[in-house]
């Protein structure tokens, strides 16, 4: 299942290189190593050759350059600019781990990112446009030189409601969008999840995957719909950065085994679980940075354990009371 990196960049993620300051119900930490391409990169370097395009400030640690290098990470395209790093800070709810409230932002270098492309990354046949401007997730798509095998994007309600245009642009672009139940139902004004998906793939994305935290995720892909469940975890330290090493496990699976097919996006789907699964067992990426392979194999078994039934052969049926 799991297959060695190649030499070549297969996936070319561009998104945030940021430090973040969380409080959760287990505790509260400042300046964490973070961002949507720092947590993608790491995740999908598991599986493939990943190349990062971000900014950050000469504030950001070389031993944090290092980790992603350590990690056979290209970055090439890791930007450092005069300033500061993007910094966020928030608080995660006590009653629900899942909602957090931000308490600052302060973009600083990244209020600028104008990513360019090498010429390497300009032929990658797996593209992740993480949550950054539509605009500027279209610019990136252009420079492109010849179109990708699958090019995704993620996003989130602040681009919705500001950039409605700008992202309906972009989706008609793409093959895969990634969005939490609140996202698709605002894009889509859908309450119902399979209305919204059925919603957003008319705008032009092939496969919707809606990530709904511990209820697992659902995967549609044209007329065909998949539910794998969240793995049972003991203790959800910081959800920071969930969704995108799910979008890493995902994307690097499907780069890593060339199956495009739904059979594979169902498997890519699970494996983007398991990652998510380690992601928010420690503060920051120390946790998914520190793993192996058994430990995802592992784990997607489980997954695959929980998940599985046996289905009825021909010659059988449910059983009916006649009483």
């Amino acid at each position: 299942m799991i297959h060695s990196q190649s030499q070549e960049t297969s996936v070319v993620v561009v998104g945030s290189a940021a430090y973040d300051s969380i409080a959760t119900p287990i505790g509260n930490k400042t300046d964490l190593l973070g961002g949507s391409a720092i947590y993608f990169s790491i995740s999908s370097s598991y599986f493939t050759h990943v190349g990062i395009v971000a900014v950050v400030g000469k504030d950001f640690l070389k031993k944090h350059i290092t980790l992603l290098q350590t990690h056979g990470i290209n970055t090439e395209g890791l930007e450092i600019k005069t300033g500061k790093s993007f910094r966020w800070s928030g608080v995660y709810s006590t009653e629900d781990i899942n909602t957090r409230t931000t308490l600052e932002t302060n973009l600083n270098v990244f209020s600028d990112f104008s990513p360019i492309l090498n010429p390497e990354y300009r032929n990658s046949p797996f593209l992740f446009l993480a949550n950054i401007d539509p605009d500027l997730q279209s610019n990136v798509l252009s420079q492109m030189k010849k179109r990708p095998k699958m090019v995704a994007l993620d996003t989130m309600n602040y681009w919705i409601s500001s950039k409605n245009q700008s992202l309906k642009r972009i989706l008609e672009k793409i093959d895969v969008v990634l969005m939490d139940e609140g996202e698709i139902r605002d894009l889509s004004k859908e309450a119902n999840l399979t209305k919204a998906a059925q919603h957003v793939m008319n705008l032009g994305p092939s496969t919707v995957v809606i990530k709904r935290g511990e209820h697992g995720v659902l995967l549609f892909h044209g007329k065909s719909i998949f539910s794998a469940p969240s793995l049972p975890i003991d203790q959800v330290i910081d959800p920071t950065g969930a969704g995108d090493s799910f979008a890493g496990g995902f994307i690097g699976y499907l780069a890593a085994t060339k199956d495009l097919g739904f059979d594979g996006l169902k498997r890519a789907t699970v494996l983007g679980s398991v990652m998510g699964s380690f992601a928010v067992e420690s503060f920051g990426p120390d946790k998914i940075s520190t793993i192996t392979h058994v430990d995802i194999e592992k784990r997607f078994r489980i997954l695959s354990d929980i998940s599985y039934f046996e289905p009825l052969n021909e010659k059988e049926s449910i059983p009916i009371s006649l009483s």
